[in-house]
C-alpha cells in the first residue's frame, strides 16, 4: 500500500490546470457500446477509475486506440459477449463503481446484461434501485443470483414510456438515457439529474445519431432511434478537482491561478467557497484566488449559522462537501455542514479532530466546524483515506498543517486525482510517494 509523506507549511503559488471530468468520463467511455463505429474523446483523465474501465472494454472486445495520453478512440463492433458472463468480469465489477454505467448501454444495444454490484468508495448505501426501476419502465426483467452477487437484466424490445424517479441519481439518469435511445417510442424521464456531465452525455448521444431534447433540465425526451454512429467529444475540466484546488489555494495558496475550468459549468461551487468568506476571481475561464491572511464565513440575512448543505444539481455537489469542511477548519466564525446523501462520508472529520481541528460530529450527516482564524494551525499526523473525496481534503489539511504527516491507502486519491502530488510540488508543495 502506498502513502504520501506532506510536508506542511510551504506556501503554494503559481498555475494548475484542471484534469478532464471523472465522472463525465465513466459515462461517455461506456457509451461507446452503443455503436460499433469508432468514437474518439478527448480530454480523457489520467486516473485509476477511469483506467480500469477502458481495461475492462479492452477485455470486453472493445478496440481501444491511445492517440496520445489523454485522447482515445474506441470502436464495439467486434465484442466478446460470453465473457460478460465470466468470474473474471464480475470479479473486476465489483471492484469498479464505474461498471455500473455499462448496463445501460448493453441492454440498450444488445438486449442484455449481467454486471455484478459495483465496488467503489466506502461512503455507505450507494442502491442501485433507480436504475433498475428505470429497466423494468422500458420492458426489462432482472434476476439477483445471490451465489455470485452478479444480476442478470434481459430486455429484448426495450418500450419507449413516462417514468418518474425516485431521485435524481447522476449514474441512473445515465444509465436509462443510454438504454432507451433504441427503446421504440418516446422515453420521458422526469426528475432526472441534469448535471453538466449529463448533458454532455446527452451532447455527445446526439452527435452520435440520437434524438434526445430537454437537456439541461430534469425532464429529458428520448425518441427512440435504430442505429448510432460514431463521433467525437471533449470532456469537460473536472469541476470537483477545480474545487478541490480552490481550497487548497485559500488554506495555502500565495496566489494561484486555476486555469481552463469552464466557468460556466461550476454552477453554485464558486458561491459556495465565497460563504466562508473565500475570494475568487474570474478571469476569461481562468479563476484566480489570491492570498488569505483571514477569511470569514458569512451568516444568514437573519444573522442564523451559516449551513451548507448538499442537493442534486444545480445544488452543491457532495463530492465537495470534504473540501470545504477542511477549508472551514480555518475560517473565522462557524458553520453547519449537513451531508444529506451519504451517511459515512463525515467519519472522515475523526482525523481532522486529531490533527487538532475543531469540529462536532452531530450525526452521520451533520458536522459543525468551529473555525481556527488561523490563531491555531493544524498538526501533522498519521491517517488513512477512506474514499476519494476524503482523500484529498486529508491531502490539503496536510499542505496546511505544522510538521510532516503520512496519507496511506492512496490508492483511493489516485483513482480521481492525476498524478496529483508532481502537479502540486510544481506549486511548491513537498510531497512524496512511498510504498509501505
Amino acid at each position: 500500500m502506498e502513502s504520501f509523506i506532506i510536508e506542511g507549511g510551504r506556501p503554494l503559488q503559481g498555475d494548475i490546470k484542471p484534469q478532464g471530468a471523472k465522472n463525465e468520463a465513466l459515462q461517455v467511455i461506456s457509451s461507446v457500446l452503443l455503436t460499433d463505429e469508432e468514437v474518439r474523446i478527448q480530454n480523457i483523465p489520467d486516473i485509476l477509475d477511469v483506467n480500469n474501465l477502458i481495461q475492462l472494454l479492452r477485455d470486453m472486445g472493445v478496440k481501444v486506440t491511445k492517440n496520445s495520453p489523454h485522447d482515445y478512440t474506441f470502436q464495439a463492433n467486434q465484442l466478446n459477449l460470453d465473457f460478460l458472463h465470466s468470474t473474471e468480469f464480475v470479479r473486476k465489477c465489483s471492484a469498479l463503481r464505474g461498471s455500473v454505467l455499462l448496463i445501460g448501454p448493453l441492454l440498450g444495444r444488445f438486449g442484455k446484461a449481467t454486471i455484478a454490484e459495483p465496488g467503489g468508495d466506502k461512503i455507505g448505501r450507494r442502491r442501485l434501485d433507480t436504475h433498475f426501476l428505470g429497466f423494468k419502465n422500458l420492458g426489462a426483467n432482472f434476476v439477483y443470483e445471490e451465489e455470485r452477487n452478479v444480476y442478470h437484466i434481459e430486455g429484448e424490445h426495450l418500450q419507449g414510456c413516462y417514468m418518474l424517479l425516485d431521485e435524481a441519481s447522476v449514474t441512473g439518469t445515465a444509465n436509462i438515457i443510454m438504454a432507451a435511445v433504441f427503446a421504440e417510442g418516446t422515453t420521458t424521464i422526469y426528475n432526472a439529474a441534469c448535471e453538466p456531465y449529463i448533458q454532455q452525455l446527452c451532447h455527445l448521444l446526439n452527435a452520435m445519431g440520437a434524438n434526445i431534447s430537454g437537456i439541461a433540465s430534469n425532464l429529458i425526451t428520448i425518441v427512440g432511434v435504430k442505429k448510432l454512429h460514431g463521433a467525437t467529444h471533449k470532456i469537460l475540466p473536472d469541476m470537483i478537482e477545480v474545487g478541490s484546488f480552490i481550497g487548497m489555494a485559500a488554506m495555502v495558496g500565495h496566489g494561484i491561478r486555476i486555469k481552463d475550468v469552464s466557468v460556466a459549468n461550476l454552477g453554485i461551487i464558486p458561491d459556495a467557497f465565497r460563504r466562508l468568506g473565500i475570494t475568487i476571481e474570474v478571469d476569461g475561464d481562468d479563476i484566480f484566488i489570491p492570498h488569505h491572511e483571514h477569511y470569514q464565513i458569512d451568516s444568514f440575512i437573519d444573522g442564523s449559522i451559516m449551513t451548507l448543505a448538499d442537493a442534486p444539481w444545480p445544488g452543491l455537489t457532495p463530492d465537495l462537501l470534504s473540501v470545504l469542511l477542511v477549508v472551514a477548519t480555518q475560517a473565522r466564525g462557524s458553520v453547519l455542514f449537513h451531508q444529506k446523501m451519504f451517511e459515512s462520508r463525515l467519519f472522515f472529520v475523526d482525523k481532522l479532530i486529531d490533527m487538532g481541528a475543531q469540529i462536532i460530529l452531530c450525526d452521520p450527516h451533520r458536522a459543525v466546524v468551529i473555525g481556527h482564524d488561523h490563531q491555531l494551525r493544524l498538526r501533522g499526523g498519521r491517517m488513512t483515506s477512506p474514499d476519494i473525496r476524503a482523500g484529498i481534503a486529508l491531502l490539503i489539511a496536510a499542505l496546511s498543517a505544522n510538521g510532516t504527516s503520512r496519507i496511506a491507502n492512496i490508492a483511493q486519491i489516485d483513482r480521481g486525482y492525476e498524478n496529483i502530488e508532481h502537479r502540486l510540488n510544481q506549486l511548491g508543495a513537498n510531497i512524496k510517494r512511498t510504498d509501505d
